[in-house]
């Protein structure tokens, strides 16, 4: 499979790219605001299997340039794509009478425009068959416990959330699935920015591995579906 995954310096995302190496002949695409944690994803992929065919990329989906960078570079490296994996976001934690509206602004924009570009200049290169997987959280799922101080970031997952279900309606002629997997907690750094003091039952590498899973054959069963993924909240 040929795999481009955004957010994949840190937390799910580097793991999930980890397992992925480990896990077939893919040829994996990790996109990251930070070289120097891209660097270091290159290093332990390559110790852990050093004939992985990682590409990484420092690229910021809100604000780089995708058609004279990124595109160009996927073409080049693996061609075509089969599976789009959106985890870059961001998160802030502030009571809603302190936020701003460029809190706001960046929740939307990290959380939810970028990934609107993103899939809309990487479906053209997904042949039928085609997965999208959209990393959203437990915090912008409807009926679930929610808490002070997370309601841009909330709000912005919740709209990622109905993108998903909409893009599967509209992609259904071009036999693209599109899901999302909310996320419960998973022992990250944004985790310990939400929650400073608490400490969740699923590390980063469990969850990394079960977007990984998922992400290479959770189309098989679902499309347009919002599906939670925790056993407790947080």
């Amino acid at each position: 499979m040929n795999i481009v995954i955004s957010g994949a310096s840190s937390g799910v995302g580097f793991e999930a790219v980890l397992e992925l190496i480990g896990s077939g002949n893919h040829k994996i695409i990790a996109l990251a605001r930070s070289e120097d944690k891209l660097y270091k994803l290159q290093e332990i992929a390559f110790a852990l299997n050093p004939g992985c065919m990682l590409y990484t990329a420092k690229f910021d989906i809100v604000h780089d340039d995708y058609e004279n960078g990124l595109i160009p570079f996927i073409k080049e490296k693996i061609g075509h794509v089969d599976i789009l994996i959106n985890n870059a976001g961001s998160l802030v934690n502030k009571p809603f009478m302190q936020l701003s509206q460029l809190d706001f602004a960046e929740m939307l924009q990290n959380n939810l425009l970028g990934h609107v570009k993103m899939i809309q200049k990487i479906v053209p290169l997904m042949p039928v068959k085609s997965h999208i997987v959209n990393i959203g959280s437990m915090g912008g799922f409807q009926g679930s416990q929610k808490f002070s101080g997370l309601s841009a970031y909330s709000a912005s997952k919740s709209a990622l959330h109905t993108l998903t279900e909409c893009l599967a309606a509209e992609f259904s002629g071009l036999e693209i699935a599109v899901n999302c997997l909310a996320l419960g907690s998973a022992q990250t750094e944004m985790l310990e920015k939400a929650f400073p003091d608490y400490q969740s039952p699923v590390m980063a590498f469990e969850m990394g591995k079960y977007i990984a899973d998922f992400a290479l054959s959770g189309h098989k069963f679902f499309n347009g579906k919002i599906l939670p993924v925790a056993h407790s909240t947080p």
